[in-house]
């Protein structure tokens, strides 16, 4: 009962975080994505698929050497935030 009990409130605790978007930027200060895709590829980025998530874009495909990424940026400054790992 106590590992429940511990467990519900890890959880009720975590939820704004979950609730909380990566990015907090108005769709209409987006940049559009070719923009990041073509800042990348200038960098020696390979990427395989861009979508919406978290307020931000989510870039996957492979950095300039070649390792493989997932990660988020913001969609109005190109300004990496992050990535799930």
């Amino acid at each position: 009962m106590r590992k429940i009990l511990i467990l519900t409130i890890a959880s009720l605790v975590a939820l704004p975080a979950l609730a909380e978007e990566r990015c907090n930027v108005d769709k209409a200060e987006w940049r559009p994505v070719e923009e990041l895709k073509a800042e990348l590829g200038a960098k020696g980025w390979t990427i395989s698929n861009v979508k919406e998530e978290d307020g931000c874009y989510e870039v996957y495909g492979k950095d300039a050497n070649g390792k493989k990424v997932e990660i988020f940026f913001d969609p109005a400054t190109f300004e990496e935030k992050g990535s799930d790992d």
